[in-house]
């Protein structure tokens, strides 16, 4: 790999720009979940920790550090990782707080701007341009998001700051963990210059055997590379991506208003499953622990996915779009079984893994608008079928919430695995 460029050493001790200069951080809290694990049980300190399924069959959603050093990756398999660190602690995920964790973490953030791009739980663009009267620059800015979230969160965070995302997103990546790195305007040539081509966004494995094969091995030689050139290798589109990045183009604004992420939860079986029935139990308990999130973060859901693997590890998916967005787990548990039977071959492939999701999340305060305003014009005739029928959906739905909000209190006051549906065959 090519040598970084010497001045990049850590914190910037200066950054002077004019105030209206476009300024972008990118933040990143650092090995997230195993890192909650650690805050959380200060005996898992210095060990390495993997966050995952089962150490058979599952595969790694997060390691710490410690884990790293041995080679463990995320969606690596389990096996495998267990191989390379026979030590390793294992914990299995808790999503739902993760997402409790999160939501801190990004109050927090809006506390310095109003554009504030989610990318996943851990992870966020903030345009901060024109803050500077209220909170200082682009450095002050993001070395008090760090502090912040390492006093009231126990955290620690990576930060890039820059004149546009791709460059932020370059710099919270390159001094992890609890780097900080500022790209000045007149610097972005030099910062990319020596860098390998893989962190231009677009460049996977097969890219970058592609444009190695021609001797581009850095974002320099792309930018030195003729457009014409490049594109008769590429093709017109990518080249043209590529070569705006390697020369530090990114246009693109932080969107506030981009959906939020899909909540979702799956289990790998330690068998391969053949039974609709205890697939389907599966399921429900599954829709739960979402139903659990999203009732946490004050949304509900649009859209119900079911995500079925197969023995073979073929995958499929199906989804439904509800008449009315939930935070029920019932009711998407039912959904998620009814899609089920959608999905052909299960008695003769087996099943090793299902998930449920929840999708098109809009804020639980808000989704109903429309709904109670149809619900509200009633005729002279009295309701319509279809306003009974919203009635009705509206009843169910609201005591499914309502129950579901007792669960969270019992299980926050006596633990997650205090109380639950019952299912025909544990996932592991």
């Amino acid at each position: 790999m090519a040598q970084r460029p010497a001045y990049k050493t850590g914190i910037v001790t200066s950054f002077m720009a004019p105030a209206d200069l476009r300024t972008i951080v990118h933040v990143d809290l650092d090995a997230f979940y195993a890192s909650v694990e650690q805050r959380d049980d200060p005996s898992l300190l210095g060990k390495p920790v993997v966050v995952g399924g089962d150490v058979r069959r599952g595969v790694v959603c997060a390691s710490s550090y410690e884990a790293r050093k041995f080679g463990i990756r995320i969606a690596m398999p389990m096996a495998q990782a267990f191989k390379l660190c026979p030590s390793a602690v294992i914990i299995a995920p808790r999503m739902s707080h993760y997402a409790e964790v999160s939501a801190g973490f990004f109050a927090i953030l809006n506390q310095f701007s109003p554009l504030v791009e989610g990318l996943s739980l851990d992870e966020a663009f903030i345009d901060v341009t024109g803050m500077g009267s209220l909170f200082g620059n682009g450095l002050t800015i993001a070395v008090a998001i760090k502090k912040l979230v390492r006093e009231r969160l126990g955290l620690v965070v990576s930060a890039g700051v820059a004149p546009n995302k791709f460059i932020a997103k370059i710099g919270s990546d390159l001094r992890k963990p609890d780097g900080l790195v500022v790209v000045q305007p007149g610097e972005i040539q030099e910062f990319l210059r020596d860098l390998p081509v893989s962190r231009l966004w677009g460049v996977g494995a097969i890219t970058e055997a592609a444009l190695q094969s021609f001797g581009i091995k850095t974002i320099g030689d792309v930018a030195q590379i003729p457009l014409e050139l490049l594109s008769a290798r590429l093709g017109r589109g990518l080249a043209q991506h590529l070569s705006a990045l390697s020369a530090g183009i990114d246009e693109r604004p932080v969107s506030p208003d981009r959906e939020a992420v899909s909540i979702s939860h799956e289990d790998t079986f330690e068998r391969d499953e053949r039974s609709l029935e205890s697939l389907s139990s599966g399921l429900l308990q599954q829709a739960d622990r979402v139903a659990e999130r999203l009732r946490r973060q004050g949304l509900r859901a649009k859209i119900v996915i079911l995500k079925v693997k197969y023995g073979n590890h073929k995958l499929v998916s199906r989804r439904k779009t509800l008449s009315l967005a939930t935070a029920d787990g019932g009711m998407m548990g039912k959904t998620a079984a009814e899609l089920l039977q959608l999905v052909p071959s299960i008695s003769s492939l087996g099943v090793r893994l299902t998930g449920v999701g929840a999708s098109g999340l809009v804020p639980a305060d808000e989704s109903d608008f429309l709904k109670k305003e149809r619900q509200g014009q009633l005729s002279l005739l009295g309701p319509s079928a279809e306003q009974v029928q919203l009635s009705d959906a509206l009843l169910q739905r609201n005591h499914g919430e309502r129950l579901g909000h007792t669960l969270d209190s019992i299980r926050d006051r006596f633990g997650s695995s205090v109380i639950g549906r019952p299912i025909v065959s544990k996932p592991k």
